[in-house]
């Protein structure tokens, strides 16, 4: 793949909570991947893409999608959700179950082979470059520790949420948790009340004895518990607590601040919960940013961290960070035109959408100008040579 020297940036947002700001104005990339961040003197490159002063971050990973196959959502009937997520700014989805497939197993022979069948088939299939992490077996009662090694052993790295099958109760809950973890298997535990998917309510003091490595969607998926069990949970829990775009967003709100005033937004990771029943958000992990920011006076550094290289972080992953030897996944983004912001942050920070003008991911520009569903960016980039 062609050497590209991208010049002109202005801010840089690395993804990285410990220094969501690089003091840059130019990334080097080769062979899909980020070889330099520096200034534009420092390097040199036969393809140049001139940035004229946008902002840059990296591409976002939405920490919670239920896929089923392909790109078509059966719980919306919907062809090209995964391709209008990366119009988003996301380049990387994780799933959280694949609970929406019609007739979904729930027989210990069946979970395996569905989870295993997706994992395979989304490693084979990136639409418009999407990384889609798929194959998250849902635990259900007749799991055995064998089954979650015979998981383990199979690629699958993913648990879907505990709580959307027949595991519910706090032994048996603990249990799958273990077994999943010591398979190598990273966990995620279903948090609040009910949901279309038939999930269970899973209460504050099952999800804390879980210790999985995700608390999914504190703030509801969509139906919260109420703030005083989610700062029970807070509290008692270590890991990723996570705030997603279909639930409460007062409470997406009130759990940030508690992370916030714990000095440990670290925690904090995002996603959409979606396809479901309220819909697919395109545009979903930009407008919980937008809202941390706008109403929580979260800094757009920090909650773009928190929507990328946390994410990466407490998943595990490659992708998330602008960092050298990382992948090259790159969006491109400005306040959007007619906005009351200067630039990127302050759009936020007002409330706005960014407009998003370019998105890259391996290196290769698979937006190559103006996303379809954001509002037009008043700064796009321009590829030179």
């Amino acid at each position: 793949m062609a050497r590209i020297l991208i010049r002109g940036l202005g801010l840089v947002f690395s993804g990285d909570i410990a220094e969501p700001v690089l003091d840059a104005d130019a990334i080097l990339v080769e062979d899909g991947r980020i070889a330099g961040i520096g200034r534009a003197g420092d390097f040199d490159a036969p393809r140049v893409i001139e940035a004229r002063g946008c902002a840059v971050m990296p591409g976002l990973l939405d920490n919670h999608v239920h896929p089923a196959f392909g790109d078509w959502t059966p719980r919306q009937n919907q062809l090209g959700w995964i391709e209008a997520m990366v119009h988003g700014g996301t380049t990387t989805l994780i799933s959280a179950g694949e609970v929406h497939l019609p007739g979904r197993p729930r027989d210990r022979v069946g979970v395996k082979a569905l989870a295993i069948a997706a994992q395979r088939a989304f490693q084979n299939f990136r639409p418009l470059g999407a990384r889609v992490l798929a194959g998250a077996p849902v635990p259900e009662g007749e799991l055995t520790r064998e089954d979650y090694r015979e998981l383990g052993e199979a690629g699958v790295r993913w648990l879907g949420e505990i709580g959307l099958g027949t595991v519910k109760d706090e032994a048996e809950v603990v249990d799958h948790a273990t077994w999943a973890r010591e398979a190598g298997l990273n966990s995620m535990i279903h948090c609040g009340g009910p949901s279309i998917a038939g999930s269970n309510l899973m209460q504050a003091a099952v999800v804390i004895a879980a210790d999985a490595d995700i608390v999914a969607h504190i703030n509801g998926g969509p139906t919260s518990l109420p703030q005083r069990a989610l700062e029970q949970v807070v509290a008692g829990t270590k890991r990723a607590i996570e705030v997603v775009h279909n639930g409460n967003p007062r409470n997406a709100l009130f759990v940030m601040n508690l992370l916030r005033e714990m000095g440990r937004l670290d925690r904090l990771v995002l996603g959409t919960d979606s396809p479901a029943g309220s819909g697919v958000q395109p545009l979903g992990v930009l407008r919980t940013i937008s809202l941390l920011c706008s109403v929580g006076e979260l800094d757009p550094g920090l909650a773009i961290a928190a929507a990328s290289g946390s994410v990466s972080r407490w998943r595990g992953l490659e992708a998330g960070l602008i960092a050298v030897g990382r992948a090259a996944d790159l969006v491109f983004l400005d306040a959007p035109v007619g906005g009351a912001g200067e630039d990127a942050a302050e759009a936020l920070l007002l409330g706005e959408l960014p407009g998003i003008g370019m998105v890259m991911v391996d290196g290769a520009a698979v937006v190559p100008g103006r996303s379809r569903n954001t509002p037009p960016a008043a700064r796009v980039p321009e590829a030179l040579a």
